[in-house]
């Protein structure tokens, strides 16, 4: 089952003109421990740490394929640990802040001889980020990105690429965000010089949340290559364990090409269940 969806590159723009709208969502941002922030202490928050802390979604789940018989080679575990580091004692010009960021995503094979992990995907980065506060709100920010995607591998069986991307997120809302991504891509990998075809040149999404945070809805679109309709799809609802935290009980659908790089061409449907560790403000794409 494939999943055309009618999306365009004016999305990005409507997201920046989301940051620079005087009216957009308030400063006071729901924070998991329960109380609510204001734009003082979410500067704070910024300027002077911490400097280690969540990056994208850290996420731990075990699905299988909708559409057909569950068996060993289309059932597995899917997991990733994503984590950044600001390197910027100190606010830069333009109220800006520099940072490492590393993600790790990785499917394990749990079902079949030896439970081998098949596909490692390394994601190091370097960002330049430009949070936005506008008459006493909080509404997002922008970030430059140049990073790397590989799997380790060698022979036949390695991928990798290199991006410079521009990323946004926005709160529309005090209950919606939106977020999207451009990069201009450099593919160096021997085996996989159509990778654009499959894993795409930009996405676009947004996120959906109750005003306690309690509950989540989210999709994130990926454009593939070309001038028709083809879209990977990630449709994702939580379900926050306890007010104090920023753990969720979480269901993901996957629909399209390009999850993991080791098998970046073939099209498939996964539907899994597991635990989510989401950043306070703004999860990364």
């Amino acid at each position: 089952m494939r999943t055309p969806l009618n999306l365009s590159f004016i999305s990005f723009i409507a997201l920046i003109s989301v940051l620079l709208r005087p009216d957009c969502a308030k400063a006071q941002i729901l924070v998991p421990d329960g109380y609510v922030e204001n734009t003082d202490s979410i500067k704070k928050s910024m300027d002077i740490g911490p400097f280690f802390g969540l990056y994208k979604d850290n996420y731990f789940a075990l699905g299988t394929d909708p559409f057909h018989t569950p068996d060993k080679y289309n059932s597995g575990i899917k997991f990733q640990l994503s984590i950044s580091q600001r390197l910027t004692n100190a606010t830069l010009p333009w109220g800006t802040y520099i940072y490492l960021f590393f993600t790790q995503k990785v499917f394990w094979e749990i079902f079949q001889d030896s439970m081998p992990m098949s596909d490692l995907n390394f994601n190091p980065g370097i960002g330049w980020s430009k949070p936005f506060f506008i008459k006493d709100r909080y509404c997002g920010k922008l970030t430059f990105i140049l990073e790397h995607e590989s799997n380790g591998k060698d022979g036949e069986a390695s991928r990798s690429w290199n991006k410079v991307s521009l990323a946004g997120s926005a709160f529309v809302t005090d209950w919606l965000s939106v977020h999207a991504k451009y990069w201009i891509p450099i593919v160096d990998g021997m085996n996989n010089k159509d990778i654009l075809k499959y894993s795409g040149i930009f996405h676009m999404g947004f996120q959906l949340n109750t005003n306690d945070r309690r509950f989540t809805l989210g999709a994130t679109f990926v454009k593939r290559e070309g001038w028709n309709f083809n879209w990977n799809t990630s449709i994702q609802a939580g379900w926050r364990i306890h007010k104090d935290s920023n753990q969720y009980l979480f269901i993901d659908f996957y629909n399209g090409y390009g999850e993991g790089l080791l098998a970046y061409n073939q099209f498939h449907n996964r539907i899994r269940f597991g635990i989510l560790i989401r950043p306070n403000l703004f999860s990364e794409y």
